[in-house]
């Protein structure tokens, strides 16, 4: 089944590695025209280079871009409304999770943390709206974290931060719908990632395989399906979300964590 967003425009942020570059790699591979951004310039460069040996280069827009400068993000919407005259898809992919608890998060921390869940999300469609409302399937997808529902306490600051998305996510629902706009997102549970990968080089069996690896870490966090997910399954959500497909659907939050969750 096709996920109908051939000739679309779609724009991911946080799109040169991980779950942002393989929903670029899915969405091309659909047909859609991506636009995507990342701060890491060699980064960004080298998902344009694989993604042009596949795809079309008409298709394909790579733009530094720091999503947390407003800024840098309007330029970004300019550049895209330039080159593919608007936007259909927006999909916000945000950074990592911070990994501490309530005595070892300072002030600072705490504002980094809830400025980092929000606002990369808020720049983004402020800069986006105006395309958005002119589309005939407009829709903005949040990547967001299980956290969200299911608190960790080594994770306080995100898991606080992943909450206010959510109910930011819910509201903009209900605002947008007016507008035709539906805003929905995904809640990860654990996924293979480089952040996992470096923890793999530094394991204390390294006779162990990455296989053996990641399946022990599934089952002491005591995951159903006995394994990490793999970047391109919330890919595959985030792109049914953003498409046609689910035209009736808005302010969802859509589980992708292999049954980690433990809630109703």
């Amino acid at each position: 089944m096709s996920f109908n967003v051939k000739g679309k425009v779609a724009v991911v942020t946080g799109g040169s590695s991980g779950i942002g570059l393989e929903t670029v790699r899915l969405l091309l591979a659909e047909g859609a025209r991506v636009a995507w951004c990342g701060r890491n310039t060699e980064r960004l460069a080298a998902s344009l280079a694989e993604m042009l040996a596949s795809f079309p280069e008409d298709n394909c827009m790579a733009y530094p871009c720091d999503v947390l400068d407003k800024e840098a993000v309007t330029a970004f919407a300019a550049a895209v409304e330039a080159r593919f005259g608007g936007t259909d898809m927006l999909i916000n992919n945000a950074g990592q999770g911070r990994v501490s608890n309530f005595e070892q998060t300072d002030d600072e921390q705490w504002l980094a943390e809830s400025r980092l869940k929000t606002f990369s999300v808020i720049y983004p469609i402020k800069a986006f709206l105006d395309q958005l409302t002119r589309s005939p399937c407009p829709s903005i997808t949040n990547v967001n974290s299980l956290l969200a529902l299911q608190p960790e306490p080594h994770m306080i600051a995100t898991s606080a931060a992943r909450a206010a998305l959510l109910n930011l996510t819910h509201s903009l629902a209900h605002e947008f719908a007016a507008k035709g706009i539906r805003v929905n997102s995904i809640l990860l549970g654990m996924v293979e990632s480089e952040q996992w990968r470096r923890r793999f080089a530094e394991r204390s069996e390294p006779q162990q395989s990455w296989e053996e690896w990641t399946q022990g870490i599934a089952a002491r966090r005591g995951i159903p399906m006995g394994r990490l997910g793999k970047p391109e399954e919330p890919a595959r959500a985030l792109i049914f979300l953003a498409s046609p497909l689910a035209a009736y659907t808005t302010g969802a939050a859509l589980d992708v964590s292999g049954g980690f969750n433990r809630h109703l």
